[in-house]
């Protein structure tokens, strides 16, 4: 009912225009307008032919006249009789044409042919148009398509003085021209015919208003379905509806009202303080005027709730609506409800609240914070000790590892945090973890199973207060990881819907502390895997000091690494790499990189070469990988590579993608290396550059990966600025010292990538721990370095070493003599060990074979393998070089 008060209302303000046409007022205005517009339109149209008619007939009208007017024209029979009458009527036409406003006069003979026309050209050629009517002596007029284009004209005759015909004189006027004039008429008509339109719309929308207030704007089919519907509507609805009118008479009541109300049939037209069983203060309420929402009064033993809303807006009477709704059972459920209501929320904090973050005792004391105070008094989560290393739970209740404990108060008698538990298998605790179930205990002092476990301290439990239990096993895939107890003291017990509610938040967390669980199995599997596959202790070696630093990631492994090789003669490599991705694969992968690099450097291989093979290896890598997400994991790595030799102060380095090296010089000033930047390993196609420097002695190297100086907060230019400025400023520092200190200044927290760091300060060979000479090819100089080489050892204090020196010597010149090319050059190192270097121009290299008891050679090789500790070949842009080592006694 009164959402057709308020329709009323609404219609009562439209606008005639605005008011759609299914109304009755709109019909009828529509129509009454269509009706106008017509009318209008038929006068218009008939002006608009009348005025067509009557410039026609003035045009036709005229021409006769201009015709009959220059026929009669003195002159004009004897301009005719003249041998060339063109020459004197053609002027006089032209100026009669002129001044009578018409387009043309034609004079002609009997025969049609022209005298005269406007167009001079047209002159001599025949006429167009009827001449037979006129040389009858009629006048002639009619519409043809001459020279001038639609044409209305008038032709006349020219008699002589005995009345016969003796020429023609046709005028007329362009239809065009005629059309204008009617043209010019068309404003003046549809101006007046707008302006009849306007007001006889007008009227019609006065007609149209007053109708639209007396029906309300309704549509007739509108009018009769409310009409028919109203008694229905108001007397079905669950709502009781009252109108009282302005005097204080009840003017409406619906069956609803009356039955909450409990009023007689006859109560409408009764004042509303002369009805029986209403509460005076609903009396009072109804006549006070005001409005009211939802205000809850009493009707006998009913809860009402109240509306009321005045009539006496948009012109409608005053009085009042009041409506009534019955609240008693809602009273009921709303307590319910808001019960229901917390416990969404709690659900809902605990879903953002539990889990955070991937750490099993974490997250256990998450779950038992979000439940205290709010459902439970006391939580205690125990899990099984197994699942805090990553590892399977057991299948019985035993080794269970309390990880939180929480509770309205600190002073309770439960069992403490990290306390060893084995639950009694009688206990709710060990039923509940064997079974999946979860288990309710309403009543603790009656629980015998649940007192066995610990008599004493379950006494203290109960002089406590705490008096109710619920058990929920953490369940994750099928397997119970732990349990849940929540207690319960000095409140109502739990029920059956609270355990619901314990299986609910306890599934929440299960999930997380599995998935925390599998986390921290995995990543102590990848730090182990990487931290065994990275150098436990750098090698021995006399070239440089070596300081470094690996940190692992704040989540999850990666894949740098660093090494440290000692190569022959004194040399030493240093390898810094950076597999792309992270996690087991990425690990896995870079222990194979860095037993590939260690392979290859057995060949002694220049820096670009050996990146070279490294590059194919990663490319395999990515082909061979048959699981699709696993080659997704790797798409390259990056590497540097440089060899320090002692003896010279060379460096020689490449790199594959990573990042240049910086160089603190024994001044302490820094810079980085202008070193070429090849391509990541695993792209292919593209040659690797090698770099070579002379190094002071003092000098350091600092190779690191990206993790040093990328982060999300700056750019990687200002991290090799913070690089370089951590650096500079303390050439006495050490080695290790200066990782710490590069460490202090860029990463301040821990690192969110890998990061590996290695600095290394060169140390130079003396010149009295080097001999050198040159080797002439001739077989006879193999005595002689035998001899000098015998003084050098001498000299060294190492003359026990002189014959196996000087046997390995004259087969390695004797080799280079026979089979190698010049230049022969012989180096003696004195280092950790006794090097011992023929070098040649040949790139031959000799192999190490078993010689038959026929054979009378190839001996040699076999003889120096078994005097010195190790021997190889390494091959230079020059040739080749043939070493050997021996122990210093």
């Amino acid at each position: 009912m009164s959402d057709i008060t308020d329709r009323l209302r609404r219609h009562s303000w439209r606008s005639v225009i605005g008011k759609s046409p299914r109304s009755v007022a709109g019909q009828v205005f529509v129509l009454q307008v269509a009706l106008v517009a017509a009318l209008v339109l038929c006068a218009v149209l008939a002006l608009v032919l009348q005025s067509e008619r009557d410039t026609g007939t003035e045009a036709r009208r005229r021409s006769i006249a201009v015709a009959q007017t220059f026929a009669h024209s003195p002159g004009v029979l004897q301009a005719l009789s003249t041998p060339n009458p063109s020459k004197i009527l053609q002027p006089l036409t032209e100026a009669g044409r002129k001044a009578a406003g018409v387009d043309f006069i034609v004079v002609m003979d009997t025969h049609g042919i022209r005298y005269t026309h406007p167009i001079p050209s047209k002159i001599g050629k025949r006429f167009v148009g009827q001449i037979g009517p006129s040389l009858a002596g009629k006048v002639y007029t009619e519409s043809v398509h001459g020279p001038l284009g639609h044409e209305e004209q008038a032709t006349v005759p020219i008699d002589d003085t005995h009345g016969k015909v003796v020429a023609l004189v046709s005028a007329g006027m362009k239809v065009k021209n005629v059309t204008h004039e009617v043209n010019r008429q068309l404003p003046l008509i549809l101006t007046a015919g707008a302006a009849a339109l306007v007001v006889s719309t007008g009227g019609t929308a006065l007609v149209g208003r007053r109708l639209r207030r007396q029906t309300h704007s309704l549509a007739p089919d509108e009018m009769t379905r409310m009409y028919e519907h109203h008694d229905t509507v108001l007397h079905s609805v669950r709502e009781g509806v009252l109108i009282v009118g302005a005097d204080g008479r009840l003017l409406l009541v619906n069956d609803e009202a009356r039955r909450l109300l409990e009023l007689p049939v006859e109560a409408e037209g009764e004042h509303v303080c002369a009805l029986a069983g209403l509460d005076p203060e609903f009396v009072d309420l109804l006549l006070s005027g005001r409005e009211a929402t939802d205000e809850v009064l009493f009707a006998g033993d009913r809860l009402l709730a109240v509306n009321i809303r005045p009539t006496d807006r948009a012109g409608c009477p005053s009085g009042t609506v009041v409506t009534l709704r019955d609240t008693t059972e809602l009273q009921a459920l709303s307590g319910r409800a808001e019960v229901a209501k917390e416990r969404l929320k709690l659900l809902y904090d605990a879903g953002l609240g539990v889990g955070t973050t991937l750490d099993v005792e974490r997250t256990g004391d998450e779950l038992a914070r979000v439940a205290v105070p709010r459902f439970a008094d006391f939580v205690t989560v125990d899990l099984a000790d197994a699942v805090l290393h990553g590892e399977e739970p057991a299948a019985t209740a035993t080794d269970m590892r309390r990880i939180a404990v929480h509770g309205v108060r600190d002073d309770h008698p439960l069992y403490e945090k990290d306390r060893l538990i084995d639950f009694l298998p009688i206990t709710p605790q060990a039923r509940g973890y064997g079974s999946g179930r979860s288990e309710l205990v309403t009543d603790l002092s009656t629980a015998e199973d649940w007192q066995a476990q610990d008599p004493r301290r379950t006494r203290e439990i109960l002089d406590y207060g705490i008096q109710s239990l619920i058990v929920a096993p953490i369940r994750a895939r099928g397997v119970v990881l732990g349990m849940a107890n929540f207690y319960r003291a000095k409140r109502d017990p739990f029920d059956e819907e609270d355990l619901s509610l314990a299986e609910e938040l306890v599934a929440r967390a299960a999930v997380s502390i599995d998935n925390a669980r599998r986390y921290a199995r995995e990543h102590a599997l990848a730090v182990t895997l990487q931290r065994s596959l990275l150098p436990r202790a750098l090698p021995e070696q006399s070239a440089l000091d070596v300081g470094y630093r690996y940190l692992p990631a704040q989540s999850g492994v990666s894949g740098d690494w660093f090494d440290v090789i000692p190569l022959p003669g004194s040399r030493v490599a240093l390898v810094v790499g950076d597999v792309v991705g992270h996690g087991l694969h990425a690990a896995a992968t870079m222990g194979r990189l860095r037993t590939a690099v260690h392979n290859f450097s057995t060949l002694d291989l220049p820096p670009d070469e050996l990146l070279g093979h490294l590059d194919d290896l990663v490319g395999r890598i990515d082909q061979d990988e048959a699981d699709a997400e696993a080659a997704g994991e790797i798409a390259g790595a990056t590497c540097l590579y440089a060899i320090y030799d002692p003896v010279t102060r060379r460096c020689t380095m490449a790199r594959a993608g990573h990042l240049a090296p910086a160089v603190v010089h024994p001044d302490g000033s820094v810079t980085f290396a202008d070193l070429p930047a090849g391509p990541p390993l695993g792209i292919g196609g593209m040659p690797f550059q090698t770099a070579e420097f002379e190094l002071a002695e003092g000098t350091e190297l600092v190779l690191y990966t990206d993790g040093l100086i990328e982060d999300r907060a700056r750019d990687l230019d200002v991290g090799m600025e913070l690089l370089g400025q951590a650096l500079a400023g303390h050439p006495g520092r050490a080695p290790d010292a200066s990782c710490q200190a590069v460490l202090d200044e860029l990463l301040p927290g821990r690192p969110t990538d890998d990061v590996a760091l290695l600095i290394a300060r060169t140390h130079t060979l003396t010149p009295d721990q080097v001999a050198e000479w040159d080797v002439p090819a001739d077989p006879a100089a193999v005595s002689d370095m035998r001899l000098a080489v015998s003084a050098k050892l001498d000299e060294w204090g190492l003359a026990e070493l002189g014959f196996a020196t000087e046997l390995v010597l004259s087969e390695l010149i004797t080799n280079a003599i026979r089979y190698g090319g010049a230049p022969i050059r012989v180096r003696l190192i004195r280092d950790r060990t006794l090097i011992c270097e023929v070098a040649d121009g040949s790139n031959t290299s000799p192999h190490l074979r078993y010689a038959a008891t026929t054979d009378e050679g190839g001996r040699g090789l076999f003889l120096v393998s078994q005097m010195t500790e190790r021997w190889g070949v390494r091959y230079s842009p020059q040739g080749k070089v043939i070493w050997a080592e021996q122990a210093l006694p």
